[in-house]
């Protein structure tokens, strides 16, 4: 246990209550926090702006169609 836990990089932070069927032990992935970002030019949005918008009616998603007309 203590080879494990110090050096042999063995994880010894195991799920318990029947979680480890699924799911392994702690890894510093469980801490990293992924998000993406998007940019897109003035001349991008005026092209996509229709669809977008089009699409938002479609869905009843009123908003997202202001949002993006607005910004155009």
């Amino acid at each position: 246990q203590p080879i494990g836990d110090y050096a042999s990089g063995a994880n010894h932070v195991l799920p318990t209550a029947g979680w480890a069927r699924s799911r392994g032990g702690l890894s510093a992935s469980d801490f990293v926090k992924c998000s993406s970002v998007q940019r897109i030019s003035r001349k991008g949005l005026r092209r996509l702006a229709p669809v977008v918008a089009t699409l938002a009616e479609a869905e009843n998603l009123a908003a997202h169609a202001w949002a993006v007309e607005v910004r155009r």
